[in-house]
């Protein structure tokens, strides 16, 4: 049942639509899992549009793996996440992956700014070179997350 799934691009905020395809699962899914796993809280901004950040991108793969992959219940799979993140508590992935990525989490309310600017920067720091060093770690990281799993 093994499919591969997209990697994830160097961006620091994910439509619903776009982490749907990257995961592998329906919006509604996602959505129903926000009410089931309290570690994940997208933002939500104006009308209630979801962004997620690349650690939430993450944290999905890890569930749907646990349950699609390894057969976990919803109870099974809040359970194990809660081993794999050492007993840190809810926020354990994010604060982990916060501290080795550090992404800025203002995202002031209505303002669709610092979305396109950070996009924006993103891509004239890929135009220079392939990856950056931070990119190259971001990746080693979510692949170290997702082989924890």
């Amino acid at each position: 049942m093994e499919n591969a799934l997209p990697a994830i691009p160097a961006k620091r905020y994910f439509t619903i639509g776009e982490v749907s395809d990257l995961c592998g699962v329906k919006p509604y899914v996602l959505r129903y899992w926000e009410q089931e796993f309290t570690q994940l809280k997208p933002m939500k901004r104006r009308g209630n549009r979801r962004y997620y950040q690349h650690h939430e991108v993450l944290l999905i793969r890890r569930i749907r793996d646990l349950l699609y992959d390894q057969g976990f219940t919803i109870s099974g799979a809040r359970n194990r996440l809660s081993e794999l993140n050492g007993h840190r508590g809810e926020a354990g992935l994010r604060d982990v992956l916060d501290a080795e990525l550090p992404l800025d989490s203002e995202f002031p309310e209505g303002d669709e700014e610092p979305l396109a600017a950070a996009d924006e920067a993103e891509r004239r720091a890929r135009q220079g070179s392939e990856m950056s060093l931070p990119q190259v770690r971001a990746e080693l990281i979510s692949i170290r997350a997702l082989l924890l799993v």
